[in-house]
């Protein structure tokens, strides 16, 4: 069964309009969930709203949103008006501009989502945007809203379709010399930083995610598997905490005898082998 769309609405640049939907890259359906269950009966529990005063459970319908003013009081606001606050970008993603998606920061990327022409009309409209999108490396800028809320998006080409990602306001994102800023300048060991290199390029390798796999999902699930046949849980396995490095350059040479086996750098950029850098005498 095809996935639901998070979002159906148009894409448009300039004139040229189609209808597009969104679809989640992410799925969450393989992921090990629990239920809440009385610990005494073993059936499942509900959560329900309580009157904070009173402690009593509210019927069905009484519950209303509410916006907390500076003095205490409630603005209330019913869904069918939220539902009804509708602007351009609540339908329509306008491309206003276009860059370089490697100009945007790491840091301001938040969620991506497959974009797809939402009918067969739409198709050549589609095809054309992301077609002149390709051709000049470009990605486009626009807004959207999403979950009711407005929010910036970077969409470039991806194979038939296109990628969307959602972007973070700069008013919500540290700055690096908020974090760093107290990291003192160290001057490092050239030696020691060839050394480093050499263990890079013996680890080098290509990006492949098939290859990535959730020890964590695993060890839950044999914890269940133990469970569910009768057995005690697993005897926890201590995980080995690194410590403080004393000496770096010891450090680094037995981490690239012990690294031997590792794959090799490809030809195009492997450098020409080398000793380890002899360290000089102090």
């Amino acid at each position: 069964m095809a996935p639901r769309p998070a979002w159906k609405g148009y894409l448009k640049l300039s004139l040229v309009t189609c209808a597009v939907e969104l679809t989640n890259v992410v799925t969450h359906t393989e992921r090990v969930s629990f239920r809440i269950l009385n610990r005494k009966t073993g059936n499942t529990v509900k959560r329900i709203y309580v009157d904070a005063e009173t402690g009593k459970p509210l019927d069905d319908g009484d519950e209303i949103k509410g916006y907390e003013l500076d003095d205490g009081d409630f603005v209330r606001i019913e869904e069918d008006e939220i539902e009804a606050v509708q602007i351009e970008s609540s339908h329509t993603m306008s491309l206003d501009g276009f860059v370089d998606k490697a100009s945007i920061q790491q840091i301001y990327l938040d969620t991506p989502y497959y974009v797809a022409p939402a009918d067969k009309v739409s198709e050549e409209a589609f095809a054309v945007i992301r077609d002149a999108m390709a051709a000049k490396k470009m990605a486009g800028l626009a807004r959207i809203v999403l979950y009711q809320r407005e929010r910036p998006v970077v969409i470039e080409p991806l194979g038939k379709g296109m990628v969307l990602t959602t972007l973070r306001y700069d008013n919500t994102v540290r700055q690096p010399d908020s974090v760093f800023g107290e990291i003192k300048a160290v001057k490092t060991d050239q030696e020691m930083t060839d050394l480093a290199e050499l263990i890079i390029d013996k680890k080098k390798a290509k990006f492949d995610p098939s290859k990535f796999d959730d020890k964590y999902e695993e060890a839950l699930l044999e914890l269940i598997r133990a469970k569910k046949a009768g057995h005690k849980a697993p005897k926890a396995k201590a995980a080995p905490k690194p410590s403080n490095v004393v000496d770096l350059f010891d450090a680094l040479k037995k981490s690239l005898s012990s690294d031997a086996g590792s794959p090799k750098p490809s030809s195009a950029k492997a450098k020409p082998k080398a000793a380890a850098p002899k360290r000089k005498s102090a």
